[in-house]
């Protein structure tokens, strides 16, 4: 398989990152992964569109500013900077090839990305990412689930509080 990402800059990116082995440990350790967005941010400039981290996996609608394409660099950043601020006892059975490269287990190496098209597209996967915990079966009310955008869009008036009541989410938009 040949697989392209595409880059473009001062465009807005759906992600998924998703843990190795998929272990919940990123809630439990939120503060040390909003730590690593706030400095990688601050190196590397984006705007959070919107965001959920669940236990073993996070979603992001991401915009890079203009004349800047890079969002692998920021994920590496991100994920690096994550991964150091963590105890050791927190990494995971690693593999051969991670031990070789001397890497802990806390991310799968790569994540799925999606250049968004258009405005129909951007809100379809701002919804996805919101509605997610309740999808995963977390909350049964998005509104209840603390790691999220949802919140702020809440306050700025873009949602009403019981967003998502009822809703049936396609899966089509998202990849985990």
């Amino acid at each position: 398989m040949d697989y392209r990402r595409t880059y473009r800059p001062g465009a807005a990116y759906f992600f998924t990152l998703v843990t190795e082995a998929r272990r919940p440990i990123l809630v439990t350790h939120i503060d040390r992964l909003r730590d690593a967005f706030r400095i990688t941010r601050r190196r590397h400039p984006f705007e959070i569109d919107a965001v959920v981290v669940l236990p073993d996996h996070l979603h992001a609608v991401l915009t890079l500013p203009d004349g800047d394409s890079d969002f692998s660099l920021r994920w590496r950043e991100i994920k690096r900077r994550f991964t150091q601020s963590l105890p050791l006892f927190v990494q995971g059975n690693r593999s051969p090839s991670r031990k070789r490269k001397g890497e802990r287990a806390i991310w799968q190496r790569r994540f799925w990305e999606h250049l968004v098209r258009d405005e129909d597209d951007f809100a379809a996967h701002v919804d996805y990412v919101h509605f997610n915990p309740v999808k995963h079966g977390l909350v049964t009310e998005v509104y209840d689930w603390p790691h999220s955008s949802f919140h702020r869009y809440v306050r700025l008036g873009l949602y009403p509080p019981r967003w998502g009541s009822g809703l049936n989410i396609p899966d089509t938009v998202g990849r985990e």
